[in-house]
């Protein structure tokens, strides 16, 4: 789980490649899509991409469980690689009837008329959280139900605060707050930060200005912004004062890593990162708090995965009862406890939280988070986004996003 959104795929560019030039040489995503609609039984198809065998387990036996009840088959197949297995199905004449779709991806697919936009058909539709909506929906319509999500947060080791000399009082509730104890921390020979180096995690400092790459209908650039200039010399400033470091820097692959080997107090990772601790870190005591709100406010970044169901299924109107029953109170919190993902209705709350109290401030970041970038064509911009926040610390922050403006331009324009 804790790689899940620390990167892309590398070969998602090929595969949404391959699925773009389908449907520009006339694919037909959509022709005669009602009339291959198939009543009766249905023998569902289903992709998902699996963070490992606990999701695998669960979502097979939720599968059959609803197969059984509704008198259909339901066959779930765990990817190797979903973003290549996915577009080459989608691009082909037999793609799978039901599907994880990353937010990442989804505009892709939604783009070129691969995905059923079903989304609004669902019973309490509306439940889901706002954020998450914004995430699946292009041109007005909701294509399909976010299957569960994650944000970012503050993690503090514990040890590592008393043995400074901080107390709860010193919890950073504001980017001052956080400055200030950092510097608390570095005084006393302690690493304050260890943060991943790209907009995933980087970029929850631009919302907490204002700030975001695209407009919220994802069809603006919104880079060169004073709010994004001050967030990223903020970040600029950390980096350079030695109040955060990158985990090259801390001889880490993750953030997380360098967090559960005690070379930094805190992090700001996902919620992923309870199983990853308790796992290769299990005796790091720590505590889980809201990230510091921004000159703007609060903020945060969300991950989240819907259930896509497939513009050439021929059996929509059973893969939507499907998809309904995924997404129902009781077979989230399901999922909850079988693999540790976020229920993405909002009737779920009490529930998870009463089940997952250190989980709260997850939950609670729901309402400021910012999805992904909600728009096609964008992976070599993101990239070269990442790569330029890399050299943050001794680059130019204005340079950078006036060619993140530049770049997200020339791809929204075609």
């Amino acid at each position: 789980m804790a790689r899940r959104f620390l990167r892309r795929a590398t070969v998602a560019g090929i595969a949404a490649t391959a699925l773009l030039t389908s449907a520009a040489c006339g694919s037909g995503f959509d022709d005669d899509a009602e009339s291959s609609q198939t009543s009766g039984p249905a023998a569902l198809q289903i992709l998902i991409g699996s963070s490992g065998e606990a999701e695998t387990k669960a979502v097979q036996e939720a599968a059959a469980s609803w197969a059984s009840a509704s008198g259909n088959t339901a066959t779930v197949t765990p990817a190797q690689d979903l973003v290549q297995q996915l577009g080459q199905a989608l691009a082909g004449d037999a793609p799978p009837d039901v599907f994880y779709v990353d937010a990442g991806r989804f505009a892709d697919y939604a783009s070129v008329g691969a995905l059923e936009p079903y989304g609004d058909k669902l019973a309490d539709a509306g439940d889901f959280y706002p954020s998450l909506r914004t995430a699946f929906t292009r041109d007005g319509k909701l294509y399909c139900a976010p299957k569960d999500f994650s944000t970012l947060a503050l993690q503090v080791n514990t040890d590592l605060w008393t043995k400074a000399g901080l107390t709860d009082a010193d919890i950073p509730t504001t980017w001052d707050q956080f400055t200030a104890t950092a510097r608390k921390l570095k005084a006393k020979g302690v690493t304050p930060l260890a943060i991943g180096d790209t907009r995933d995690r980087i970029g929850a400092f631009m919302r907490q200005n204002g700030g975001w790459i695209t407009s919220p209908d994802g069809k603006q650039a919104t880079a060169d912004t004073p709010e994004n200039l001050q967030a990223l010399q903020y970040v600029k400033s950390l980096l350079t004062e030695g109040l955060a470091r990158y985990p090259k820097q801390l001889d880490a692959g993750w953030a997380g890593e360098a967090f559960g080997k005690g070379s930094a107090a805190m992090t700001i990772e996902g919620n992923w990162i309870k199983g990853a601790l308790q796992n290769d870190f299990p005796n790091v005591k720590y505590t889980v708090h809201p990230l510091p709100a921004g000159p703007k406010g609060q903020g945060t970044l969300s991950f989240t995965t819907c259930w896509g169901i497939a513009a050439k299924s021929k059996f929509k109107d059973q893969a939507i009862k499907f998809v309904e029953a995924m997404v129902s109170v009781e077979q989230q919190m399901s999922f909850a406890k079988g693999f540790g993902v976020m229920p993405s209705r909002q009737a779920a709350r009490d529930q998870y939280t009463q089940a997952f109290p250190a989980d709260k401030a997850f939950v609670d970041g729901a309402e400021y988070a910012q999805g992904p970038v909600n728009a096609p064509k964008m992976d070599s911009v993101l990239a070269d986004f990442d790569t330029g926040l890399q050299g943050l610390d001794r680059g130019d922050p204005k340079a950078l996003l006036e060619r993140v403006q530049k770049n997200t331009q020339a791809a929204l324009a075609g």
